[in-house]
């Protein structure tokens, strides 16, 4: 498959592929990912969600409460204020005004499950990337589960509390895998099974990849108990009422200099786009 180099537009740098021939909606079928082969933590307490009874998998944490659609964040302090007129500079909020404000004028409830890792959703496993919005379709599917819609991920990243960060109003770059240098690629990239197939292409993967293992950023947690929400890996969600092939929006950022923060959506993905740093989670119904 060929792909070239595609610009992230709230990143400013080359992140994604460019989309390949127009492909039929249906999707192939994905496999496992690829795992830490060594040094896998022991599951420890937050394995077991709190408060969340029989509602949700063992694999998955409850997300219940009210969710404000629109958010009034204000940023106190920019990395770089004149960001936009540099186009290999992204935006970066060094300290957001708190609390932020709810400017709509009612809240929704939601309650749903939603995975405690990035697929293959298990702690010191690496998250799975070169995967496109179809192939993170399939895989949730597959689980039992569905991808997680972009209100649902938001929720499940900010809390009630409509934090700008999982861990709060000051961007941190110890706390989560965020604001590593970026590294050119130096070859297209192919999609995950070929890629991990194709021994060049491996290595030439390994060489820009600078993904940490699922739940190794102790602080990089949610309010519900959800990690890496923000950066290591950008996670594809499904744009409720959008139609083909604009189905899909990806959250959360990655290792890379770049927004890495709860509300932002990138949406001018073609479903069928996949990059070196893109990923997913799963979420589902919660049980009653």
């Amino acid at each position: 498959m060929r792909i070239g180099v595609l610009w992230l537009a709230v990143a400013g740098l080359p992140a994604c592929t460019d989309p390949p021939p127009p492909t039929p909606e249906p999707s192939p079928k994905v496999t496992s990912a690829e795992t830490a082969s060594a040094g896998r933590a022991a599951p420890g307490p937050e394995e077991t969600p709190a408060a969340a009874g029989d509602a949700c998998p063992p694999d998955m944490v409850l997300v219940e409460g009210r969710f404000c659609p629109a958010a009034d964040e204000r940023c106190e302090k920019e990395e770089d204020p004149d960001y936009r007129s540099k186009p290999d500079v992204s935006e970066r909020c060094l300290k957001f005004t708190e609390p932020t404000r709810c400017a709509s004028s009612k809240r929704r409830l939601l309650r749903f499950c939603v995975d405690r890792y990035e697929w293959p959703n298990e702690k010191g496993a690496l998250p799975q990337v070169l995967a496109d919005f179809r192939d993170a379709v399939n895989a949730c599917g597959q689980a039992g589960k569905r991808l997680c819609d972009e209100t649902e991920w938001l929720f499940a990243c900010e809390g009630e509390e409509m934090l700008p960060y999982v861990n709060g109003y000051v961007r941190d770059g110890a706390a989560c895998a965020i604001d590593r240098p970026y590294i050119q690629r130096p070859r297209r990239l192919e999609r995950w099974d070929a890629c991990l197939a194709d021994p060049a292409c491996k290595s030439d993967f390994e060489r820009v990849d600078q993904r940490a293992p699922s739940g190794s950023f102790a602080r990089c947690v949610s309010p519900f108990g959800a990690y890496d929400m923000n950066g290591n890996v950008n996670e594809w969600v499904n744009v409720p009422g959008a139609t083909y092939p604009h189905r899909a929006g990806l959250k959360g950022g990655w290792w890379g200099p770049v927004r890495n923060r709860c509300r932002p959506t990138v949406r001018f993905h073609d479903e069928s786009d996949y990059g070196y740093e893109i990923g997913f989670r799963c979420c589902a119904d919660a049980r009653p």
